[in-house]
């Protein structure tokens, strides 16, 4: 590492970067180039690498240091992986089946103004379930998080599949606009320091900086960014969306 640069950016992706499930713009591409001759920059998220090089694109995975997909258990390095934890790894096929049958039971008597499909996207380190179904369209996605406000769908499934399965020991963490993680609360690969998978995972590859700085939208208790948010060793900052992203990163980093 250059010894001039002992900080790094670290950054939430939908609501942060971008608009939920959309494409980063290029004024914020540029953007984030202009800033990396001045700060490191990384990125971390609950999606796939197939996801979030489409929301960011090779080319800014590849200029900039970290990319951290699935909270950072598939972890790379300007666009080249160097880590990685699956958890079927963790659970026999029984309990991974028991639980994803119980899942679907759930959803299929669930009463919603609208489902559409794939309600369940089983990734290497995590499940995420949608509810409403991630092929739902922006608009049905923004329908939902405002019903999600008033009824509590996705807290209460999370609160019904922790009585179903308290063996499991997963934890769940609401992200995006419709749906919510679920993953391991400690992979074997790493119980000798008893940490997590949510998006703290990622930190113990950041132990050459003196300084993090995160930035993340979903920020109170069960959020997907609040553990990272909270931990010590990182400087968290809430942001509600990519133009305060940008306003904020300047005022830090491009006007001292």
């Amino acid at each position: 590492m250059d010894p001039r640069r002992r900080a790094i950016a670290l950054f939430d992706i939908d609501g942060t970067l971008t608009k939920p499930r959309s494409r980063i713009s290029e004024d914020m591409k540029a953007f984030l180039l202009q800033l990396h001759n001045v700060v490191d920059i990384g990125f971390v998220g609950g999606a796939s690498y197939a996801k979030h090089q489409d929301q960011l694109g090779v080319d800014l995975i590849s200029q900039t240091e970290y990319l951290f997909s699935q909270n950072g258990t598939n972890a790379y390095r300007r666009n080249t992986l160097f880590h990685q934890i699956n958890i079927k790894n963790l659970y026999s096929d029984v309990q991974l089946n028991t639980f994803i049958s119980c899942c679907l039971r759930y959803l299929s008597e669930l009463d919603l103004p609208i489902k559409r499909g794939l309600f369940i996207d089983f990734r290497s380190s995590m499940i995420n379930i949608c509810p409403m179904g991630h092929n739902a369209t922006s608009e049905e996605q923004a329908a939902f998080e405002r019903y999600d406000r008033e009824h509590h769908v996705r807290a209460a499934m999370i609160d019904y599949l922790q009585k179903c399965f308290p063996d499991m020991h997963f934890v769940y963490l609401i992200g995006g606009q419709s749906s919510f993680d679920v993953f391991p609360e400690v992979s074997e690969a790493v119980v000798a320091n008893k940490q997590g998978m949510d998006k703290t995972y990622c930190l113990q590859f950041l132990k050459d900086y003196d300084e993090i700085y995160f930035f993340g939208d979903k920020i109170h208790p069960g959020g997907n960014d609040y553990a990272i948010y909270n931990d010590a060793r990182t400087k968290g900052y809430h942001v509600h969306g990519p133009e305060h992203t940008k306003s904020l990163c300047e005022s830090l980093f491009l006007r001292k």
